[in-house]
């Protein structure tokens, strides 16, 4: 079962030069695009599965660890890798719809579906990384690809933007490099389970050094607070099949990097309460942000910064209940948050603008983009029974049983927070969907006498119908995310196994190393003189 491991990106980095050597047809390109990502999401789906009783381990042309590269799925790294395939499927069949990929003037169709699929193989490599130079592979394997996908069609606003995204990944990038190299030199290793037993033997302070330097560099990457400011200003202005994928999983890799961090090579508290801080400034900010907003996408930027703050209380709190609650709800505000993204593509294709002040009358116009948004709506607010409600509810209880103060005022930020955003949703479904379209013209309410018009607003687009594969896409998420709600016992017991096996280093190590750490200046088995015999000998 070891060879699916490499597989999930393989399939996508050959797939995207398939899609190149096809770069004429596009009906090729299409095809191979989705059944690429169909395949990574049946591994994936299969991975989620083989992994619950064991990790798998795949020793890159067969060196063991730490002389090789080592690929390990977990528990957290296949349903990681899952719905992310599921995600970036959905998203792909929303594009060919909308027509970024299928030829308009705005998009070269030629690059965009390899490029998707190298973001795709970027990600999936960060997953299942093993040590932290393929981990520092991943990334920039999907950022190179998100700077181009940010670009398409070279209008002044994309290609702004892009410049600020580019600095921000490359100061973001250079400081993980530099960690690296300053890890590597502190324990002789960027093995993730070699570093987690040595980093223990260094000095304090140099481990505190060492570990607010990754924090920094994976916290510009997952946009926590002070270092989010620049994602509301960057994904926006990407068409939405690009913006609900940035949305969903670029910033989720920063998080999946951190919870590897804080419970793999640095477990210890130190910085808890500072990060549980840092949470508190993240979700505050970030939902101030959001209620101030005249555009759909920009709101939808900010809550996404804002719920990240929940994300980082989870992986703060350092308990099995904590580190379950975070996993649940990361999947659920993947599935969600891209939905959302998609919705708003929906609006914007049939009401010209994603402006609040521009729209209006959608529940009559657009009745089932009214259902599409309503209900990701409610569920990114919190409102119960749904997955939000359940993961905020989950990271709640966390907090409470850790019982320090600092905890219960994180408790209750968290729900004025999730009030706020609910609020800024429930805005956007009143003026644009419930709000009479005649009356759009010189509409004055309170509830836009204090937001914000953001940059580009003014630019209303013609009105198209839409077409029923970007509906279908849509929908299908809707459904995904009403599924973490249906299977959320299940999904939340399997989420707790995983926990409890990262806030337990040990079992994460021993399966990477199966017979024991080697010894620094230890050759490896595999290149030994007696491993061939072995081998033989153990043969059938």
């Amino acid at each position: 079962m070891n060879a699916l491991v490499p597989l999930v990106v393989l399939i996508p980095l050959l797939s995207a030069a398939a899609a190149l050597v096809f770069g004429r047809s596009r009906t090729a390109q299409r095809v191979i695009a989705i059944a690429a990502l169909a395949a990574v999401f049946l591994i994936g789906s299969a991975l989620v599965v083989l992994v619950d009783s064991g990790p798998l381990v795949m020793e890159v042309g067969g060196w063991q660890a730490p002389f090789g590269i080592v690929l390990v799925v977990d528990r957290l790294s296949a349903l990681m890798v899952a719905v992310s395939a599921l995600v970036l499927l959905a998203v792909l069949i929303f594009s060919v719809g909308h027509g970024l990929a299928d030829g308009d003037d705005e998009t070269p169709v030629s690059i965009f579906f390899p490029t998707y699929l190298i973001l795709g193989a970027g990600v999936f490599t960060a997953f299942i990384a093993g040590d932290l130079f393929n981990l520092y592979v991943g990334f920039e394997i999907l950022l190179v690809a998100s700077y181009v996908l940010m670009t398409l069609g070279g209008t002044t606003e994309r290609i702004r933007a892009g410049t600020t995204y580019i600095v921000v990944s490359l100061v973001s990038s250079v400081l993980f490099l530099a960690s690296i190299a300053m890890i590597y030199a502190a324990v002789g290793t960027v093995n993730i389970a070699q570093i987690s037993l040595r980093m223990g033997e260094i000095p304090m302070d140099v481990q505190i050094i060492l570990h607010v330097m990754l924090l920094t560099a994976f916290g510009i990457k997952a946009a926590i607070f002070p270092l989010s400011f620049w994602l509301p200003d960057s994904y926006p202005t990407a068409p939405a099949p690009v913006t609900a994928v940035f949305a969903g999983l670029l910033t989720k890799v920063g998080v999946y990097a951190i919870i590897r961090t804080e419970t793999l090579i640095f477990p210890g508290s130190e910085l808890n309460p500072w990060l549980m801080g840092i949470a508190l400034a993240t979700l505050v900010v970030g939902v101030l942000g959001a209620v101030a907003q005249a555009d759909i996408k920009r709101m939808l930027s900010f809550t996404l910064v804002s719920h990240i703050g929940y994300m980082v209380l989870g992986v703060a709190l350092g308990s099995v209940l904590g580190t379950a609650a975070t996993i649940y709800y990361i999947v659920h505000h993947i599935v969600v948050q891209a939905t959302l993204f998609l919705t708003t593509g929906l609006i914007e294709r049939r009401g010209g603008s994603t402006s609040i002040t521009k729209l209006g009358g959608l529940l009559t116009a657009a009745p089932v983009v009214a259902v599409l948004f309503f209900i990701p709506a409610l569920n990114l607010g919190g409102i119960p029974p749904f997955s939000g409600f359940l993961g905020k509810f989950a990271l709640f209880q966390a907090a409470a049983d850790q019982g320090t103060p600092l905890a219960y005022v994180l408790i209750g930020a968290g729900a004025i927070v999730s009030l706020l955003t609910l609020y800024a949703l429930m805005r956007v479904w009143t003026l644009a969907f419930l709000r009479p379209a005649k009356d759009v013209a010189g509409y004055e309410s309170n509830l836009i006498g204090r937001i914000a018009a953001s940059p580009g607003s003014t630019t209303t687009r013609d009105r198209r119908a839409i077409p029923r594969l970007m509906t279908f896409a849509t929908g299908g998420l809707v459904v995904a995310g009403l599924a973490l709600t249906v299977f959320a016992g299940p999904l939340f017991e399997y989420a707790n196994r995983a926990g409890e096996a990262l806030e337990t280093p040990a079992t994460y190590v021993d399966t990477v190393f199966p017979n024991g750490v080697p010894a620094i200046g230890d050759e490896p088995a595999s290149l030994s003189p007696d491993a061939g015999d072995a081998d033989s000998e153990d043969a059938p």
